[in-house]
């Protein structure tokens, strides 16, 4: 078989099951808004909110979508996906509910150390609470998947939260075929997740496909950072170097954006769609795993936040 007939085919084949994929997806978010009296879609800038801003579209276009878009703001965000995150919302005329971890530290319901250096990644899941008890959504869809962590791999598509917002695995409901339970007294809520069975790679496939616009840091640029602990922490006010250390200028690119005191870039020299794709067919280690500095900390870090309430 000539090679354009083989790419013709595992194009067809790749396409195929990005159609499942997202038909699954569709299905999902449809189901939470007429299951659901008040979800909310949860939007960082990152390109699986993308993804999911893309299926919202699908599903629910021409009319407006049913829900808002809640972003939880560390206020140590990188400025280039804020900027995105902003100008996205605008394009898409829905509105955009921001929660802010500065405001929960001004009302004092989240302490840190420092507040201007502290990584506030962990904090964001008291205001998220905050935010979801102030808006009482019942419902909040996020972009997480099951290939990103092991805390992330057994939890439902549909993931039950208690009255204080906890995760606990034992008490999740069963999700037979494509059926969902949805019920919740108030104060409880659902994390509902869409895209719970992609994997990065098809994300990217799909962002292909879909010729969708993404923040540029996911894209090879120069940048200083600082080589520690086997990860690349990239040089910043709230990042800066230790003594002893030395900082580089490296051709590298996210694959995960978060906040920044806990988000490190990959050396990479991708600076295309096609070329990530063709990187990410071949690496060996997780996303979070090459790029969280706070995934590293024990295993069970993030089973440990979801529990407290994490995304």
């Amino acid at each position: 078989m000539n090679t354009v007939v083989e790419n013709f085919f595992l194009d067809k084949a790749a396409n195929r099951h990005l159609d499942w994929l997202e038909s699954e997806a569709i299905h999902i978010m449809r189901e939470v808004a007429a299951e659901c009296s008040n979800p909310a879609l949860l939007f960082s800038g990152g390109k699986d909110s993308v993804v999911l801003l893309r299926i919202a579209e699908k599903a629910f276009r021409p009319g407006k979508f049913p829900f808002p878009l809640v972003h939880i703001d560390t206020g140590h965000n990188f400025a280039e996906v804020i900027t995105f995150r902003d100008k996205r919302v605008a394009e898409l005329g829905e509105r955009l509910i921001v929660g802010s971890v500065e405001d929960s530290i001004k009302r004092g319901t989240v302490r840190l150390r420092n507040p201007q250096t502290d990584s506030r990644n962990a904090a964001q899941a008291v205001t998220l609470l905050e935010t979801i008890a102030e808006h009482k959504f019942d419902a909040c869809i996020g972009g997480a998947r099951r290939d990103e962590e092991k805390a992330r791999a057994k939890e439902r598509i549909f993931s039950f939260r208690d009255e204080f917002g906890q995760w606990n695995p034992k008490a999740q409901r069963p999700e037979l075929w494509d059926l969902y339970n949805t019920r919740v007294h108030p104060g409880e809520n659902m994390r509902v997740f869409p895209i719970s069975n992609w994997t990065e790679l098809d994300i990217w496939q799909y962002i292909a496909r879909e010729k969708l616009e993404l923040p540029p840091i996911y894209f090879a640029h120069q940048r200083q950072v600082i080589p520690r602990n086997g990860l690349l922490v990239p040089l910043t006010d709230l990042t800066p170097a230790r003594d002893g250390e030395v900082v580089e200028m490296r051709e590298v690119r996210f694959r995960t954006v978060g906040d920044i005191s806990c988000t490190c870039p990959v050396a990479s020299d991708a600076a295309t769609v096609e070329a990530i794709i063709a990187e990410t067919a071949v690496t060996q280690i997780t996303e979070r795993g090459a790029t969280r500095m706070d995934d590293q900390t024990s295993e069970a870090s993030m089973e440990k936040r979801k529990k407290e309430g994490y995304f």
